[in-house]
């Protein structure tokens, strides 16, 4: 399948094979596609905690509204936001940076200066915010690798981030929990997999201005 039949297979699974698994190859390309996903300034204000253990899976499906799919997925990937962006934080990728770029400390000192500060004059739900919205990024480019990758996902909003928080002691990792992807392979009797995908027209949800 090309791309774009790809992504008209994907389809946001309603009930998962529970018996069958990602394989480590698999895990590991998405992995890579998280930690390769494109954030502001490259701080990376996430991490991505993915779950294959049975009983975490099933005791955290009562803070997600009940639905199954926490619980039959092969793998549940909570995207969180780090709480613990500060002028140390960005020190630290930009140190990083240069060691791994060869470059001078002095060619990104100016930059370095004006993220610090532009941190430094963020209050914690100004920061929360921002690293939510690039959350949303994440999310989409694993469910588009997932789609390429043949791989069944479900994007999931509804559930209770702070019971999540507390389940998984999230708070120690400087963490918050904003959304799920439980990730797997559908059901053969998942009825919404042979549904037609229904979209607006192109010509309605694309402006062209040549």
């Amino acid at each position: 399948m090309d791309s774009i039949e790809k992504l008209k297979w994907r389809y946001a699974t309603k009930k998962f094979n529970r018996d069958k698994k990602l394989s480590n190859e698999q895990l590991d390309v998405l992995k890579n596609a998280f930690n390769l996903t494109a954030t502001s300034y490259g701080l990376q204000p996430l991490k991505l905690l993915v779950i294959s253990n049975q009983e975490v899976k099933d005791n955290l499906v009562e803070y997600a509204f009940n639905q199954s799919q926490v619980a039959d997925c092969s793998h549940l990937l909570v995207i969180c936001i780090k709480t613990d962006i500060d002028s140390n934080y960005v020190d630290r990728k930009f140190n990083l940076e240069i060691k791994e770029r060869g470059l001078e400390p002095e060619m990104l000192s100016d930059f370095r200066a004006y993220l610090k500060k532009t941190i430094e004059n963020q209050s914690q739900e100004d920061k929360d915010n921002a690293a939510k919205n690039q959350a949303y990024i994440a999310l989409g480019n694993l469910m588009t690798v997932c789609a390429l990758e043949e791989i069944d996902s479900c994007p999931m909003e509804g559930f209770l981030p702070s019971k999540f928080d507390k389940a998984l002691n999230l708070k120690d990792e400087n963490l918050k929990s904003v959304l799920l992807l439980p990730v797997g392979f559908r059901a053969e009797d998942d009825f919404m997999s042979s549904l037609k995908k229904v979209r607006l027209p192109i010509e309605e949800s694309i402006i062209t201005i040549d």
